[in-house]
């Protein structure tokens, strides 16, 4: 991965490290908000709400729509398409993980499997896992 991409990729982190911006990012996935809304919210006060909401905005988290006397914040979903990008190698070694957690829970509920999965327990996450045929004597 070229360096540029991971010094974007360091600031996007720094930016939803912090729990108030994820908590804005929260509430905007819902619907659009209007800043007094966020503070209600938040229970932040309105410069303290507006610094996050800048941040996000700069960053591009968030889009701002002026209407009348208000300013409506609504999610960009781009950058966080890129986080997703990112993180997708490093879910793939999960999805190994989770699918045969999968495969043990569900062999776990088959009818009849009751005594074969209390054995496989005993042994361990992995002894039991493959169908090993020496484990329900």
């Amino acid at each position: 991965m070229p360096a540029w991409l991971y010094s974007g990729m360091a600031t996007t982190f720094e930016v939803l490290a912090e729990p108030t911006r994820r908590r804005i990012l929260d509430l905007l996935l819902e619907r659009p908000r209007s800043v007094g809304e966020l503070v209600d919210e938040l229970r932040l006060s309105q410069p303290g709400t507006s610094k996050h909401l800048r941040v996000l905005r700069d960053s591009g988290f968030v889009r701002v729509r002026q209407d009348a006397q208000r300013r409506w914040y609504e999610i960009r979903p781009e950058p966080l398409a890129e986080v997703d990008a990112w993180l997708a190698p490093y879910r793939r070694l999960w999805e190994h993980h989770l699918d045969a957690l999968e495969r043990h829970l569900d062999a776990m509920a088959e009818p009849g499997a009751d005594a074969g999965a209390d054995s496989g327990l005993d042994q361990g996450p992995d002894t039991g896992s493959d169908g090993d045929p020496g484990g329900g004597s």
